[in-house]
């Protein structure tokens, strides 16, 4: 099978240094030699012919079955290696032909309906709590954060997310807020305890983010002004001043996009403001990444813009703004897998190796996809009526001031009335 190794990355790799070593005990070499070379090697033919007929899906899998092994360097050198190369997206016929056949069939997959979408949200985010405290940042922030500057720390990167999603939504004393996948708690939290809402329902379909966010809630002092909740985000009732959904959009599926923001529009008031930050595609519709589909996040799906903006103009909702997070999520990840990384030996006595190399995979994989592909992050300001938002983006650099002030003054209260974190 060394040919066929040959022929798949002599196309792909012009520049760097790749050394593999193939099951028949011969070393082949790639790129220009420039650089610090990454090693692997493949421990059965089988393995050599699964990657070159389906990368997409096999090569996440031969890493986490030990069936690809990484010698010299790590498996983001690899994938780092790979993908910034000028023939990176180049796919020989039969690969094409797979993409185009996943494109086509993409819709099979994306029902989410009710009980399939609590099925799905389980399978990632009821893992073991542990598992999220060894990399997440101290507020359980689990989206890609806001890095001010290229020096911010994980903690105030994800601060700063918070601050300018709460400047956006421009909130006032007393407004009424539906978090949509809430998560942990954070979000909601902070925009009744810093922001000035006066009422957070923030709705969940994960037991063990409810459990710590209700926890959170009560050692805050809160619970009386922020509610948590198991429930579909299309069970919710009522009117709501400002609506907010964070890292959720991406399991809604292709199905129900309609159904999701006709649902917000019927539950936001008149004048109310909703903000939407969503991983997306900046290049047009594709379908998932199958080993991300299989094994992370089952019924996900990252949509284009020109997929969104139909069903947000059938809505009634009115976009008032968009903001295009380009590299903020690779510079997330990046500490994410850091930090995994340097406590990977916990995370393996709550799994095992496998899970690990599973889980670092995961997170090279998405990093590799936000620094040198086409996924991005999409903040869409929505409304009802053109009014609803201020007429001038001045409001969000003041709201973020002024957030900033709050965040002060809460720090410098007694100790009962600050924050709790997780």
């Amino acid at each position: 099978m060394d040919w066929l190794l040959k022929l798949a990355f002599r196309q792909i790799i012009e520049r760097g240094s790749l050394i593999i070593r193939s099951p028949s005990g011969q070393t082949l070499s790639f790129g220009d030699g420039q650089g610090p070379p990454v090693r692997i090697r493949f421990t059965d033919r089988r393995a050599i012919v699964a990657l070159v007929l389906d990368p997409d899906l096999k090569l996440g899998e031969l890493y986490t079955d030990g069936r690809l092994v990484v010698e010299q360097g790590g498996i983001y050198d690899f994938l780092r290696l790979v993908h910034d190369q000028p023939a990176a997206l180049r796919k020989p016929l039969l690969g094409r032909l797979v993409d185009r056949a996943r494109l086509a069939l993409r819709w099979l997959s994306h029902s989410n309906g009710a009980a399939r979408s609590r099925r799905n949200v389980a399978h990632h985010y009821d893992l073991d709590g542990r598992l999220y405290d060894l990399f997440l940042d101290d507020d359980r922030q689990y989206s890609c954060a806001y890095y001010e500057t290229p020096e911010a720390t994980l903690e105030e990167a994800q601060g700063a997310k918070r601050r300018h999603i709460a400047a956006k939504l421009a909130i006032r004393p007393g407004d009424r807020v539906l978090d949509i996948g809430c998560g942990w708690g954070g979000l909601g939290l902070y925009l009744a305890g810093v922001a000035g809402a006066g009422e957070v329902l923030g709705v969940t379909l994960s037991q063990e983010q409810l459990a710590t966010a209700q926890r959170r809630a009560r050692e805050s002092g809160l619970d009386g002004a922020v509610r948590f909740e198991m429930q579909d985000y299309r069970a919710v009732e009522g009117r709501f001043d400002r609506i907010v959904s964070v890292g959720m959009f991406e399991h809604v599926g292709l199905h129900n996009q309609r159904t999701f923001f006709e649902k917000c529009k019927s539950l936001l008031a008149d004048d109310g403001v909703m903000l939407l930050h969503t991983i997306g595609l900046s290049d047009g519709p594709w379908f998932t990444n199958p080993w991300i589909d299989k094994y992370i996040f089952p019924g996900g799906h990252l949509p284009a813009l020109s997929e969104l903006m139909p069903w947000i103009e059938k809505s009634g909702l009115v976009l008032t703004d968009v903001e295009i997070l380009r590299l903020h999520y690779a510079s997330t990840l990046r500490d994410w897998r850091e930090r995994f990384m340097a406590r990977r030996d916990e995370a393996a006595k709550l799994y095992d190796e496998r899970f690990c190399r599973m889980w670092e995979f995961y997170l090279a994989g998405c990093e590799a996809a936000f620094r040198w592909r086409n996924v991005v992050v999409f903040q869409l300001q929505l409304a009802r009526r053109q009014d609803a938002a201020p007429l001038t983006r001045n409001y969000i650099e003041d709201g973020e001031a002024a957030l900033r002030r709050a965040e002060a003054g809460r720090a410098a209260a007694p100790e009962g009335r600050r924050l709790a974190s997780v």
